[in-house]
């Protein structure tokens, strides 16, 4: 049993969920998108539908493990199209492109919303991503989409830990941003670019490795890997691996960064003035 205070936010959440209605929720597979939808089936049964957006920015790995988890414990799923890549604001890349992406999404679920009938879209921020850039958080405000996670009070260790408690297979799942965060801001995404962040993603995982990051700058590939991994990725035999896959992918130099993993490292490249600036 999860401690009570956890047990009172669970408990919270439960509660926010049942007053909201019929409910649209954001998915992605991730843990806080994948506890919220099972939380809202289990409360709210067929008044819930779970949305997951189909777009080149999201790997072929993570849709398919996201549509598996939903059909294991029998959540109402829909994979909607969105087409953020037919918007120059977001193609060229700068340090508001994810309120572009999630302004493309929300604009198709609140459409979706009202033809269904549903009252509320909800989508699963948490305590912790008040801390860092998150320009979609910006997004969801002007459509006055519902973060029930925050409002209960929860942080990621505590929808890791009640998705463990409830015997979801995501609890321990590695937080994993679109495809698009892999490309230095200035950049443009382009699909070419995001099939080759994919693949190399792809092939990294194929070496046995749980935790990383593939980052594109150009001719130059990032890569960033777990520290409790990096002994592995250290390897004379491992990095000739990585040189082998991304000279093939087309990159000039392969890198390993020494940092190793860290959850947006790319805005570290932003300008204080971007990082503290709001789209209207």
């Amino acid at each position: 049993m999860p401690e009570a205070s956890l047990l009172s936010k669970r408990q919270l959440l439960e509660e926010l969920l049942r007053a909201s209605g019929r409910v649209l929720v954001a998915y992605s597979g991730g843990v806080d998108s994948a506890y919220l939808a099972w939380v809202a089936h289990q409360q709210l049964g067929s008044n819930m539908l779970a949305l997951i957006a189909d777009s080149p920015s999201l790997a072929r790995t993570q849709l398919a493990d996201a549509i598996a988890f939903a059909r294991e414990q029998q959540i109402p799923l829909e994979v909607i199209p969105t087409s953020e890549l037919d918007r120059p604001e977001y193609v060229r890349n700068d340090g508001q492109r994810c309120f572009h992406c999630k302004d493309e999404l929300f604009a198709a679920m609140e459409n979706l919303r009202a033809v269904r009938g549903f009252d509320v879209i909800a989508y699963g921020v948490n305590q912790d991503d008040q801390g860092d850039f998150r320009p979609g958080q910006q997004a969801a405000q002007q459509h006055n989409v519902a973060a029930p996670l925050l409002q209960a009070g929860l942080r990621k260790a505590d929808i890791r830990a009640l998705a463990r408690e409830a015997g979801l297979r995501v609890c321990d799942k590695p937080a994993s941003a679109c495809l698009s965060s892999r490309i230095e801001y200035g950049r443009e995404v382009t699909r070419e670019a995001l099939a080759v962040v994919e693949a190399g993603e792809e092939a990294i995982r194929g070496l046995g490795f749980r935790q990383f990051r593939v980052r594109h700058h150009g001719d130059i590939v990032r890569i960033e890997i777990a520290r409790e991994e990096m002994d592995k990725a250290l390897s004379p035999a491992v990095a000739a691996q990585f040189a082998a896959i991304f000279k093939a992918l087309g990159f000039k130099f392969v890198t390993l960064d020494l940092e190793g993993f860290r959850s947006g490292s790319m805005n570290a490249l932003l300008p204080a003035a971007e990082l503290l600036r709001r789209t209207g």
